[in-house]
């Protein structure tokens, strides 16, 4: 039991830790090579405890440090001489890590010579040796046509300086290897940052100060999640969704579900993700971290944005996993390719719809999600230099869900990211790689209408500027777009199609694999967008006139779909709005939940 901690002193170590994550998180974007981190900011930081708890996290993004703590589970398990200096490089997906393009370096954090915490930082590499240039290989049977470098939790440094023998082996196999050894610098860089701070920290308040701060904020952060729990009413939600089918998957599609039971008299909410389907022989299964950290994403968006992300608010809230299943513990040698992404997406958008139905003012709509060629991993090599690349674009965005309260953003990029991940600039990637970008924009009418519009899709276009650019992508959402909630319509489905530079009559590419865009071709690619919240007919008539002005929503939506007609002087028609609602309410009857 540990002491009565003061208060002030409390929110003070608790906010240090934040500026320790948020300075290791400045020097990582600041320091890395390849874009995907240092523009598009795919990476996150954090700070376990000893005893592998997750203690802060800042902004990393959900799916990357939500389900951190058997990180440092698997350091302390597969190494009994752990001492200061020491680094360890980590991508494994069987055992904590998320997949096997997320490289991991843990820094175990000693004071006093004890080892009180370990720092993470997770960072999406651009190349982690797969056989294919990509990252995300979807249709992979297992592992080893995957054929990722994995390092289970492997030793990197000693004594502060490196292995060798490990820098070696991914700099053999690594296509792009002087980027890889930059992001990997920054990455042992974000991570001493925190052991110096974390070191100093103790320095100025002793070391049993910070000692007994950690488990007085983990019980303050857990009073939090049991108070926000308690104001629920207790319910059994069950979620379900249809990912699109993809090579390895039914010909209908996978479909996933889960049951959320919220016990408010308990202050405990559980997610059971164990019905699902067994392992699929692609790159789809998600990992015990990826299953975890989106479960948690779902559930936290539906309660108070001020609880803390860590471990005190975790013990409230359950996880139900399975081994051998797709959305659960994998089995080796499935393949985890793909296991931050598509279906990790399904299951952020199922918890956060489900609690929708609780009532008004709950929840969210679903989010969009898939890699379009507007997000695909381009390579090839550059004949302005004559050097290979390869690398993730994000130069498209993806609707976000709508809220109870506001609009979902364009710049959502996929569920389990929670809009932290960023565009890329594009005069950066023109610059970096051999692509002309010849349209980036918003595409009107494609938010699910709601009283709360779901995000807008991209549009964008791009040519290379060499004989050929590989692309590599998985168009996911086709089939199933993302839904609205409450009455809300779901978002628009993604496009995306191959025409000549001159114009040409648009050529299908394939829904998920390889594309090589050669000189004189461009590819259009049309992201999804996210669902909308609530009936469109209760949506503020002077919103959907900002949306038709801004040019979000065109005027024959407003009046066919929301219902307000607007006159040739561009004001609102008062009269008009309330009789076109009139008739549209009573054409579609009840609306449901």
């Amino acid at each position: 039991m540990t002491r009565e901690f003061d208060p002030v002193k409390l929110s003070v170590l608790a906010n240090a830790f934040d500026g320790i994550v948020r300075e290791m998180t400045n020097g990582l974007l600041r320091s890395a090579r390849s874009s995907v981190i240092n523009t598009a900011r795919d990476f996150s930081c954090a700070v376990l405890t000893a005893d592998n708890q997750l203690l802060a996290a800042a902004e990393g993004v959900p799916v990357h440090v939500f389900g951190a703590g058997p990180l440092g589970e698997d350091m302390i398990a597969l190494h009994d001489d752990i001492r200061e200096g020491d680094a360890f490089l980590h991508n494994d997906p069987y055992l904590g890590n998320s997949h096997a393009a997320d490289h991991c370096i843990l820094v175990p954090i000693f004071v006093g010579g004890k080892h009180l915490f370990t720092a993470v930082t997770k960072a999406h590499q651009a190349d982690c040796g797969d056989s294919l240039p990509t990252t995300f290989f979807a249709t992979a049977r297992d592992v080893y046509e995957e054929g990722a470098l994995i390092f289970p939790c492997v030793r990197v440094q000693r004594s502060y300086t490196d292995v060798d023998d490990v820098v070696r082996m991914c700099r053999s196999r690594i296509r792009v290897p002087d980027q890889w050894y930059g992001d990997y610098l920054a990455s042992v860089g974000a991570s001493r940052i925190a052991e110096r701070r974390i070191q100093e920290l103790a320095e100025k308040f002793g070391t049993d100060d910070v000692v007994d701060f950690v488990e007085a904020w983990f019980d303050y952060s857990e009073r939090l999640a049991q108070n926000a729990i308690e104001t629920l009413p207790e319910v059994d939600l069950h979620g379900e969704s249809t990912h699109d089918p993809f090579p390895g998957t039914d010909p209908e599609g996978v479909h996933i579900q889960a049951t959320v039971s919220v016990k408010p008299t308990q202050g405990r909410v559980s997610i059971d993700l164990r019905d699902n389907p067994d392992n699929l022989p692609n790159g789809l299964n998600l990992t015990r971290a990826t299953a975890t950290g989106a479960a948690l994403a779902g559930i936290l968006s539906g309660l108070p944005e001020t609880l803390p992300s860590n471990a005190g608010t975790f013990r409230r809230i359950e996880v139900k996993l399975r081994e051998g299943c797709a959305v659960g513990v994998p089995k080796h040698p499935h393949s985890c390719s793909s296991g931050t992404t598509n279906l990790a997406d399904r299951v952020v958008n199922i918890v956060q719809s489900s609690f929708a139905r609780i009532d008004d003012g709950y929840g969210s709509a679903e989010g969009a999600a898939g890699q379009t060629p507007a997000k695909a991993v381009i390579s090839g090599t550059d004949e302005r230099n004559g050097n290979a690349y390869v690398n993730q674009i994000l130069v498209g965005g993806v609707g976000g869900p709508a809220t109870p309260y506001v609009d979902g953003w364009p710049t959502y990029q996929r569920p389990v990211c929670g809009a932290l991940l960023y565009h890329d600039s594009v005069e950066v990637d023109e610059q970096r790689y051999p692509i002309l970008i010849h349209e980036r924009a918003l595409v009107a009418d494609s938010g699910g209408a709601g009283k709360q519009r779901g995000g807008l899709a991209s549009r964008v276009t791009f040519e290379p500027r060499v004989d050929q650019v590989t692309l590599t992508y998985g168009i996911e959402g086709k089939e199933n777009p993302p839904k609205g909630v409450r009455g809300g319509f779901g978002g628009a489905a993604p496009e995306a199609w191959v025409e000549d530079v001159s114009g040409s009559e648009p050529r299908a590419i394939p829904v998920v694999g390889r594309y090589d865009l050669r000189r004189g071709e461009k590819v259009v690619s049309i992201t999804p967008g996210g669902g909308g919240y609530g009936d469109p007919l209760e949506r503020d008539p002077q919103a959907v006139l900002v949306d038709v002005n801004d040019g979000r929503v065109s005027a024959e939506a407003a009046w066919e779909v929301y219902g307000v007609r607007i006159d040739e002087s561009g004001a609102i028609d008062s009269s008009g709005t309330e009789n076109q609602r009139k008739n549209l309410s009573y054409s579609r009857g009840s609306v449901p939940n």
